[in-house]
Order: structure tokens, then sequence, then C-alpha cells
């Protein structure tokens, strides 16, 4: 069977990702004896619950059609499973490489790919009525993630 989501639910599941990637930061974060990297990965850490934050407050400003179910769904089969798959494929118990900041944030990096990966292709299962273009915002969220990594790998290789 095939679902249709709302935007909705796409934000239920971007909260949770956000919340999955401050573990992963803070995680990192008290597996490093650098001081300078541990703020650094605190830093990241407060942002994943900053963009929490943000995705919640999105949330809540949908409107009523955004929001609406497109099956009968009793059990709330459709965000489970979305769910599960974030859950299993972005930020979830990655095995984090501590051996250098160099190797933490290349995970980093990876695991933001992963999200934004997810959410081009639950774009394609919302429809627009649902409110698809809002999952833009989330992607350029996740872009800006990318950015801010990318510049700290390099300041690292210098």
């Amino acid at each position: 069977m095939m679902y249709d989501f709302s935007a909705d639910d796409i934000f239920e599941i971007a909260e949770q990702l956000e919340r999955n990637g401050a573990k992963f930061y803070r995680t990192a974060a008290g597996a490093v004896g650098d001081a300078r990297a541990k703020e650094m990965l605190l830093k990241l850490a407060a942002m994943e619950d900053d963009h929490e934050k943000t995705f919640s407050q999105m949330r809540s400003q949908l409107k009523a059609q955004e929001k609406e179910k497109t099956v009968f769904d009793p059990e709330n089969e459709a965000v489970l499973y979305l769910r599960a798959l974030a859950d299993t494929r972005v930020f979830f118990e990655k095995q984090i490489d501590t051996s250098s900041m160099k190797a933490i944030i290349k995970d980093a990096i990876s695991a933001e790919k992963d999200s934004i990966v997810f959410y081009l292709g639950m774009r394609e299962a919302v429809p627009e009525a649902l409110g698809r273009s809002r999952l833009d915002d989330v992607i350029k969220e996740e872009m800006g993630h990318i950015r801010l990594l990318s510049k700290e790998l390099v300041a690292l290789k210098k």
C-alpha cells in the first residue's frame, strides 16, 4: 500500500532526526579530549537543538489541510514506518570514529547527507496540497549544516 504523507508527518520526523543529531554530537564531544573540539561539537549539538525547535515551530504553523491524514490509519503505521526509517538511517546509533575531529566531521557530513536524501525522497511522498513545498525549508536547513561542517573540515586541513 502506498501512503501519501502530510507535511506534519515529515516535520515530526524532522524533529526526531534533530534529536538524533544532537545526541550524535554530544556523544562525540564526550569522546574527545581536546577542549576546542569538545566546544565545537557541543555547539553543533546546540544547533541541532535549535533546528528541532525551528521544525517544531514550522510544524505548529502548518495549515489544517497540511496536517490531514490521507488514508485510514488507526494504528498510525505510516508515521511509525517513517520514524523507523529515519531512526535506522540518519544519525541513529551510528558508530562514531573519534580518532580525530576530521573523522568525526566526515561522519557528521555523511549523516547530514543521509538526512537530505531522506527528505528529498519524502518530498515526493507529500502531495502539494499537504505541504510539499514546506519540505524545501527542511532541506535548506540541512544543507546549511553541511556548509558549516565543510568549513570546519577545510579549517582542520590547514
